[in-house]
């Protein structure tokens, strides 16, 4: 089923997927293309807008990334945003100039006049700004709509040729009324009703997975346990059926009792075909004297292709994987199609080797972690699976800083059990994005017992969050931080401190390597 579609052009922003994502939530589907993507390109794609999206380069920079200027011309409505509005103005003859200092985080914009854009906005916004560039002339044709304290121009727009411009992130959740200013663009400006849904992504999906795999092709599904790789494996079984193999590798770094549960769910419950594969030693012996955070990844991520690669031989030829990769996953390891800053490697991300031969399908690749959700709720998954926390892909080995041992492992479980089951006993589970336990390479002095103790720190990280793009630390109530860290220290032999993070992302991540 074709949909309207509105196309985003990259610019390199880490915040890129955030404004398909939030197209996404007013039901007008949405693609990301290079910065460079033509005039043709987007009249041949029967566009219904186009929105070129911020970037961390300046435009005096010696090849900075520019946009096709004909993109101006094609009769598509264009709205810029933050390095988009910049490459709109040095294209249609603005001024663009460096700032006197770099602009980052809240602002306030003031707006004046009448516009599509602005339609039922306040005149004053609060705003999360991030530039180093200003428009400080708009082009010709075009009006200043809205100013900040910082710059002349905030906001222009050329209604005549359907131009529209701001230099704010609406898409970031900082931005007031930012979802308000993107919908008014997607159904006001440029016409979308609003046809994409989960249930008609559902079925795209499933023609997609059919389409690619043939009427032949095995498919063999690395699952674990978490909502994206199962939501994945369903969408498989639902295009292929028996073709599926789903395989579960059990690398020793996952939570407490949770390869019991992955069995359970998949046997008892989802009717999935399963393979299980207990391989924890290869994995924890690996990691033996490993510290730095992006070896580890690497490690881990070697061992379960060599663990996949046996067993997948064992149980005959398959043509392809599946995987539950997501955008974040993509975006925070390699740039997905502008040239986006790299922050961290993904397990499921980067390739595979090749002699693995398999063809990936990676069915939600696009989507962010409420869209899977969603999805999973669609397809009939029960609701307390689908709340299901975030877990990585490497799992405890990034929430052991330093050395990854079996006894550093068995701590960090019994600790991290204890987080979310206080989470849960307070009916915060669901309205937290991740609330989890993590082992500092700390020792301190305690008293225990009247004797002197010299043990272990664990710190407790939660955040709230709409997607994992950008998070803010949960303010969780004291009595329940008390109760996890009275309880960790009586209950967690080898741990005498318990500290709470309260760094938000950016600048911090999530998860502590």
């Amino acid at each position: 089923m074709a949909h309207q579609t509105i196309l985003v052009l990259d610019f390199g922003s880490q915040y890129t997927q955030l404004i398909a994502r939030r197209l996404r939530e007013l039901s007008v589907y949405s693609e990301i293309l290079p910065f460079g993507t033509t005039a043709e390109t987007v009249r041949a794609r029967r566009a219904s807008g186009i929105i070129l999206s911020g970037g961390p380069a300046s435009l005096s920079e010696p090849g900075a990334p520019r946009c096709d200027p004909a993109l101006f011309a094609c009769g598509v409505p264009v709205l810029g945003i933050c390095y988009g509005m910049q490459a709109m103005a040095a294209a249609l003859g603005g001024v663009v100039t460096d700032a006197p200092e770099r602009e980052y985080g809240h602002a306030t914009v003031s707006t004046r006049g009448e516009s599509e854009l602005l339609r039922g906005l306040p005149e004053t916004l609060q705003v999360w700004a991030s530039h180093g560039d200003l428009v400080t002339a708009a082009p010709p044709g075009f009006a200043v709509l809205g100013t900040s304290p910082n710059a002349p121009v905030a906001v222009m727009a050329d209604p005549d040729r359907a131009l529209h411009a701001v230099l704010f992130h609406p898409e970031v959740a900082h931005t007031t009324h930012g979802t308000a200013l993107l919908r008014n663009f997607a159904r006001d400006i440029c016409g979308c009703t609003g046809d994409w849904t989960m249930a008609s992504f559902v079925d795209d999906a499933t023609a997609r997975i059919r389409e690619q795999v043939g009427p032949q092709g095995r498919v063999v599904c690395g699952v674990s346990g978490g909502v994206d790789s199962t939501v994945a494996a369903l969408l498989a079984h639902r295009a292929i059926g028996d073709r599926l193999t789903c395989i579960f590798v059990d690398n020793g770094l996952l939570r407490l009792d949770e390869g019991a549960q992955v069995r359970a769910r998949f046997a008892d419950r989802l009717n999935l075909p399963l393979v299980c594969e207990d391989a924890s030693d290869a994995f924890v012996d690996a990691l033996a004297g490993v510290v730095d955070p992006e070896r580890k990844r690497k490690i881990i991520g070697a061992t379960f292709i060599d663990v996949f690669e046996v067993v997948a031989a064992r149980l005959g030829q398959f043509d392809f994987l599946a995987q539950g990769t997501l955008y974040p996953d993509v975006i925070e390891s390699v740039s997905v199609v502008g040239p986006s800053a790299a922050i961290k490697s993904h397990h499921n991300v980067g390739g595979l080797p090749e002699r693995l031969r398999f063809q990936l399908v990676e069915p939600l690749r696009e989507l962010f972690k409420d869209e899977v959700r969603e999805l999973g709720r669609e397809i009939g998954l029960e609701d307390t699976f689908v709340w299901r926390q975030p877990f990585p892909g490497p799992g405890l080995a990034v929430r052991i800083l330093g050395e990854v041992t079996r006894e550093r492992l068995d701590l960090l479980r019994r600790a991290d059990a204890i987080v979310a089951d206080e989470i849960r006993r307070s009916g915060l589970y669901r309205r937290t994005w991740q609330s989890f336990a993590v082992l500092l390479p700390v020792h301190s002095v305690g008293v225990m017992g009247d004797e002197r103790t010299y043990e272990a720190t664990v710190a407790i990280r939660a955040v709230d969050s709409r997607d994992g793009m950008t998070a803010d630390w949960a303010r969780l109530p004291h009595a329940v931080l008390a109760a996890m860290s009275s309880r960790i220290v009586n209950e967690v032999s080898g741990v005498n401190r318990v500290v709470y993070d309260i760094s938000s992302k950016p600048p911090a991540t999530i998860e502590w390597e």
